[in-house]
C-alpha cells in the first residue's frame, strides 16, 4: 500500500534508498489516473522502492519547496537527493523504466 506522506513526514520517509512520491490532489483527473498505475507499481517493485503520496493541498510546504507547480508530478529520490521527475500522467511501463535506472 503506497504510504499517505505529509509535509511532517515526507524528508524522514524518501531519505533512504530509492523512492517514488506521487503528488497529487483529489480534484485531479489525470491524478486519478496515475494512482492506480503508482499502486500496481508498489505491489510490484515496492520491495525495492518504496512508494508515497503527498496531497499538495493538504501539504502545501513540502509542495512548495520542491517546486511542485503541476499534478500529478513523480518525484524520485535516491538516498535524500531528488535524482529525476515525471510530470503528468505516465503508464506503467516508463515509470518502471525509469526506477530500474536508479536501482
Amino acid at each position: 500500500m503506497v504510504k499517505e506522506l505529509t509535509d511532517d513526514t515526507f524528508e524522514t520517509a524518501t531519505s533512504k534508498g530509492v523512492s517514488l512520491t506521487d503528488f497529487w490532489a483529489t480534484w485531479c483527473g489525470p491524478c486519478r489516473m496515475q494512482s492506480p498505475v503508482v499502486e500496481q507499481l508498489d505491489e510490484e517493485i515496492g520491495d525495492k522502492v518504496s512508494f508515497g503520496k503527498v496531497d499538495v493541498d493538504q501539504n502545501t510546504k513540502v509542495a512548495s519547496e520542491f517546486g511542485i507547480m503541476s499534478i500529478p508530478t513523480l518525484l524520485i529520490k535516491k538516498d535524500g537527493q531528488v535524482v529525476d521527475t515525471l510530470i503528468g500522467y505516465h503508464p506503467k511501463e516508463q515509470i518502471q523504466a525509469k526506477l530500474e535506472q536508479y536501482l
